[in-house]
């Protein structure tokens, strides 16, 4: 067995779910021998994922052959998912991969900063406020200065026509970091690691959306949409591939043909009149590497890039000691040599402290070339593959977590340990098998990815990225617990080894005076991946709300890590271990009929919260509401952007009025505007429009304090509007017939308020409600007014 230190080395890896070594066709070599040639670069920054300008990038990458990356500011934790219930720091992980994804596409690099998307902002100013704007800017310039850019383009004006306080926040930022990275004054701490660094000039990347827009004749334009012969499509198609892939915000695209302009507007630094690089120095000014990079060009050969080996390898040690895209030129030396190697592991996962089993093969299918690899020298002939079996220990490594999520932080920012791993979009030290390969008398001194590999009957060669877990994970079955009584109530806990003969015990940590029952349970987990599930029963205490954590204690040690897998096909799997630890509330809740219907929309996790009330809740697809008894249920609750996302919506919206007219509950949670399968949601006409109350504590005025929302079978009071989370609500209706009742008023600072968050109509002999608020937040999150707010909607009406 070997030590893990004398095989690894830390390295970061663009985009897990490609990890294994790139198989370039001649035509990708081709297109990389020109970008060679390029020595400038480009960095485009926004505020979110799906902010970025994909046909841009993807002319910069492909076509202007510059080196392209983009920096949003934030994951996207503050968004809402059309695919599944992750919300927050969740939707933040799906979303990075996404743009990973479409990174892998477009040709571009992806960078961030700390800063957390805690939701619509609707000014620069409250976006700073909460981020901690110097932190930010110091991100921003320690990212200019790593990546170097001759040109900064930015994708908002700093303006009300950016649309969200981020968006206007990231060009201020984008503007000021333009300056302080070059000010050797500003940031001084980053000077170890960084040089000052000036870029030519900072633009905006003006636009037509919608009704806006900020595009002039007088502005620089350039055509994107250029068609590439070797890669056989236009940058308007690569790009729609490209962010076809946040799938998490449903931007499929359809693929674009012919010409398309881009417009920009001078910001600052040295105005542009031809071309985004006007004055920038793009060739090597070498004359020695000027003419090996020309040799190379002229004479590859797309039916034989093995003759080019002797070139790339000559030019390798010309540009030993030059900034020089020195990663791009080792990858296309291997794929001229038809160079593979992959590292693969036994299994997807392994406990912290056992013995990894991995292969690593490898492959030189045209070349001959000698490999070392742990002391030992081989001779890869032409197209002979090669395989090393070898065991190694993982005591010195920490559990799989993303580094910006491996402490509690606050709602502006994450907290990130070390300063260095600040841009990343993923941990910087994954896994990876070292090794040497010696090519024309070249040494190349080499890494990849540690990764697990499959092949499923169905989809075939599958890759994820290896995981190193806790020796066994405790997770509790939901985040908020409500108590609305003195009873005990039962809490469920999954157990999973990750390893074999896990023997150990399980306890509860209570807030004062909450007692569980047993007060420790004992478990024998005897192979690697035997999961058990125990229960607890929980008595409340005196104390009316608290958190409870979950603790495994296994050989002796303490260990509170609960266990998430997302697994979408579009994206790698990702896997987290988060604290074992969830809310406790002590609730005075009234429930009235227990039957609910749940029509899932783009995905929440409000069922799970309807039963913490109490509720039986069953989930109807639109086929089963059409053939189902909807009167057996006391209400019926449909998910958030049902009637964005479902195409069904007019089949089954019928048959819930018709429900509602004999006497049901209907209640709808908020959709968009745009993009509405049906024009009419309600019994009678309301219009719903992008009107927010962002603020969570914003002020709630009681317009119809008789009104029995508030009063059955729970006394609503303004208490019950304390300590909501991220915003109050969003898509407002307006324009509302008057047959509905509207119940508050509320508003941001310097706004006017509005009616539109709540809408109860009576329609035959049942009750109609429409509501904005956001519960799908309120709910999981265990805040106490959101549960009894909610329960006085599904209350049937009353004679």
């Amino acid at each position: 067995m070997k030590h893990l230190s004398q095989l690894f080395i830390l390295l970061f890896f663009p985009y897990v779910l490609n990890a294994q070594m790139q198989q370039l066709n001649a035509a990708e070599i081709a297109s990389g021998i020109a970008k060679l040639n390029v020595k400038a670069s480009v960095l485009y920054i926004a505020a979110h994922p799906d902010d970025e300008n994909t046909r841009l990038l993807a002319y910069l990458a492909k076509e202007a052959n510059v080196r392209a990356g983009y920096l949003s500011l934030t994951r996207g934790d503050g968004g809402q998912n059309l695919i599944g219930n992750e919300q927050a720091e969740l939707l933040g992980l799906i979303r990075t991969q996404e743009l990973l994804a479409a990174r892998s596409v477009d040709g571009a690099e992806q960078f961030f900063t700390r800063a957390n998307d805690f939701g619509f902002s609707k000014t620069p100013e409250e976006s700073f406020k909460i981020w901690g704007k110097e932190q930010i800017l110091a991100d921003v310039v320690w990212v200019i200065r790593k990546f170097k850019p001759d040109v900064i383009i930015t994708r908002f004006p700093e303006d009300s026509r950016a649309g969200h306080g981020h968006h206007s926040g990231s060009a201020i930022l984008a503007r000021e970091a333009f300056i302080a990275a070059a000010d050797a004054k500003r940031f001084p701490e980053q000077l170890k690691y960084v040089q000052p660094w000036q870029a030519k000039r900072i633009l905006w990347n003006t636009f037509n959306f919608g009704s806006t827009n900020t595009t002039a004749p007088d502005q620089l334009k350039i055509d994107v949409g250029l068609f590439n012969p070797l890669l056989g499509k236009s940058y308007g198609e690569i790009a729609a591939i490209s962010r076809t892939n946040h799938k998490s915000q449903g931007f499929g695209s359809a693929l674009q043909r012919g010409e398309a302009y881009e417009y920009f507007s001078h910001v600052a630094g040295e105005k542009a009149t031809k071309t985004l690089l006007d004055g920038v120095n793009t060739e090597w000014e070498n004359p020695q590497i000027k003419s090996q990079l020309a040799k190379i060009s002229k004479e590859y050969q797309v039916n034989n890039p093995s003759k080019s080996i002797s070139a790339l390898i000559e030019l390798k040690r010309l540009v030993k000691n030059q900034n020089f895209n020195h990663k791009l030129l080792d990858d296309l030396i291997l794929a001229c040599a038809g160079i593979w190697v992959e590292a693969n592991t036994a299994s997807n996962t392994y406990a912290k402290g056992d013995e990894i089993s991995l292969r690593l093969q490898a492959i030189s299918r045209i070349a001959d070339v000698t490999m070392l690899f742990n002391d030992k020298q081989v001779k890869l002939k032409a197209n002979d593959l090669q395989s090393f079996n070898q065991n190694i220990d993982t005591k010195d490594l920490k559990i799989t977590q993303p580094y910006w999520l491996t402490q509690n932080h606050p709602i502006g920012q994450f907290k990130i340990e070390n300063p260095l791993d600040v841009g990343y979009p993923e941990n910087p030290n994954p896994l990876n098998v070292k090794f040497k390969l010696l090519i024309n008398g070249e040494t190349f001194d080499l890494s990849t990815p540690l990764v697990f590999k499959s092949t499923d009957p169905i989809k075939g060669e599958r890759y994820q990225p290896l995981v190193i877990a806790p020796k066994v994970t405790a997770t509790l079955s939901e985040k908020a617990y409500i108590f609305n009584s003195e009873a005990p109530k039962p809490i469920t806990v999954s157990l999973k080894s990750f390893t074999d003969n896990a023997k150990g015990t399980l306890t509860l940590q209570l807030p004062s005076g909450w007692e569980s029952t047993p007060e420790k349970i004992d478990f024998n987990l005897l192979k690697k991946g035997d999961e058990q599930t125990v229960v607890f029963a929980i008595t409340p205490g005196k104390q009316a709300s608290g958190n409870v954590v979950a603790t495994v204690n296994i050989y002796g040690e303490n260990e509170s890590k609960g266990l998430k897998i997302i697994s979408y096909d579009h994206i790698p799997n990702i896997t987290i271990f988060p604290e074992a630890t969830a809310r406790l509330e002590k609730i005075d809740l009234k429930v009235i009929g227990n039957k609910i219907a749940y029509i899932d929309g783009a995905g929440d996790l409000v069922p799970d919260a309807l039963r913490e009330m109490g509720y039986n809740v069953t989930h109807l697809n639109p086929t089963q509401v059409l053939t189902s008894d909807l009167s057996s249920y006391n209400a019926v609750v449909v998910g958030v952007r049902f009637y964005n996302i479902n195409t069904e919506a007019k089949l089954v919206q019928p048959k819930l009025l018709n429900y509602v007219e004999n006497g049901g509950t209907l209640l709808i949670q908020y959709n968009v505007n745009n993009g509405l399968k049906i024009n009419d949601i309600g019994p009678y006409p309301f219009k719903l429009v992008n009107k927010r109350v962002t603020e969570e504590d914003a002020k709630v005025t009681f317009i119809d304090p008789k009104n029995p929302a508030l009063n059955y079978p729970n006394k609503i009071t303004e208490k019950d509007f304390e300590g909501w989370v991220q915003e109050r609500g969003l898509y407002f209706a307006t324009d509302i017939d008057p047959k509905y009742q509207t119940i508050f008023n509320m508003n941001d600072t310097g706004e006017q308020a509005s009616d539109g968050s709540l809408l109860i109509a009576n329609y035959g002999r049942g009750k109609f409600v429409y509501t904005s608020l956001v519960f799908f937040r309120e709910l999981p999150a265990g805040v106490p007014g959101a549960y009894r707010l909610f329960a006085n909607l599904l209350a049937p009406k009353q004679p």
